[in-house]
């Protein structure tokens, strides 16, 4: 692979998805013995397999809201994970307690994470219409917005009377 493609290898926040997938796979080994801790097994290994993927995701993405959106599932990954994982201590399904050990884990990520995702550019982005990332009260918003699909200037170019006639034929 190229140095470019696998830069996000080098990123403390991968180094600590991977000792999280190290654990998971731990984890997962315990509970394949059954088919009713099949289902687990497989959550706790495809969240920690998620948090990678989208880490990958977003370093390969420019647009500060493309990376951004891959940060919410890389959380979403995250809590689900450490959820199976006290699930499975709870009903005491597994050999051994490791959800001290998972917390911390995921701690020690979530650190990483917040560092991660401080240095995405904020400049670099474009609207996407769900206004999650941006604020309609700043100058640089109501630039953006005059780009964006205007509902009201597109309908102006049809007549009211083009609407009545397609009503009544409808009747």
């Amino acid at each position: 692979m190229s140095k470019r493609l696998d830069k996000y290898r080098k990123l403390p926040v991968f180094q600590k998805s991977e000792e999280i997938l190290e654990l998971a796979n731990v984890i997962a080994e315990t509970l394949k013995e059954d088919d009713k801790k099949e289902h687990l097994d497989s959550e706790i290994l495809s969240n920690a397999m998620i948090m990678q993927v989208k880490i990958a995701g977003a370093e390969g993405g420019g647009l500060y809201s493309l990376k951004m959106q891959n940060a919410v599932l890389i959380k979403l990954a995250a809590h689900d994970m450490l959820n199976a994982v006290i699930f499975a201590a709870m009903v005491e399904i597994n050999e051994e307690d490791y959800v001290t050990l998972m917390r911390e884990k995921v701690e020690e990520f979530r650190l990483a994470f917040v560092d991660w995702i401080r240095g995405f550019d904020k400049s670099y982005d474009i609207p996407d219409n769900w206004a999650i990332r941006f604020d309609a009260s700043t100058p640089e918003q109501e630039k953006l917005e005059e780009l964006m699909f205007d509902e009201d200037k597109f309908f102006d170019d049809f007549e009211d009377d083009d609407f009545d006639e397609d009503e009544e034929d409808d009747v």
